[in-house]
């Protein structure tokens, strides 16, 4: 960590989804990744395992997952190229439940011809879920490519109710990686770290470490 920088705090919860692992400084968001893919993130040993900063984040997560949320409402710091970030911002204009093409996205950066570019854009967001990459789809329909598999891309449309898939996917597919009670009670302790600053480190629901910005 660079001297005088801000620490990078992290934790995990179990989703429907699979466990994501969420990063940010202590004050926003930086990083949800999807822990259960091929691809896990692994901590740098700088990271510091502490839940509190992100009990608002847990919280609006397991609103969301038991549609009781349709946007989020948090401070987020993602780190990428000018471009990156207006496509990023872009994203977050999409509603819940809808569905744009990388080509209808490009078009309203006033990139006309720019879809692919877009969609690199798209694929480097590091913040999926909150910032809704899994929301743009090919030109013809189909849910191309996501970070955390096109299994979990369609999950979250078929959650939000999307046309494009309600009918590809049936109820007894929705996946069982995580009950709302499990999300509830991270969230529930995370709240409860940050105010009694006694219960911190997270790898999932084991919360138990003392704060390390104590």
């Amino acid at each position: 960590m660079v001297p005088g920088s801000e620490p990078t705090y992290w934790c995990e919860t179990d989703t429907p989804v699979g466990r994501l692992l969420l990063a940010g400084d202590g004050h926003a968001l930086r990083r949800v990744h999807f822990q259960s893919g091929p691809h896990p993130m692994r901590p740098t040993p700088e990271w510091r395992a502490y839940a509190a900063p992100f009990a608002p984040a847990l919280a609006q997560l397991n609103e969301y997952f038991s549609g009781r949320r349709r946007a989020f409402r948090l401070p987020l710091a993602p780190e990428g190229t000018a471009f990156q970030l207006a496509v990023w911002e872009a994203l977050k204009a999409i509603p819940y439940g809808q569905t744009v093409s990388y080509g209808e996205l490009a078009r309203r950066l006033g990139n006309v011809g720019g879809a692919r570019a877009v969609g690199l854009a798209n694929g480097a967001n590091p913040l999926p879920i909150i910032v809704p990459c899994h929301r743009v789809i090919g030109a013809d329909g189909s849910l191309t490519g996501f970070g955390g598999g096109l299994y979990i891309k369609r999950t979250l449309l078929c959650l939000e109710g999307a046309a494009c898939v309600a009918d590809l996917f049936s109820a007894h597919e929705w996946p069982q990686a995580a009950s709302g009670a499990a999300m509830a009670r991270d969230a529930a302790v995370a709240r409860g770290a940050a105010v009694a600053r006694g219960a911190g480190a997270t790898t999932g629901a084991d919360l138990a470490d003392p704060d390390p910005r104590a």
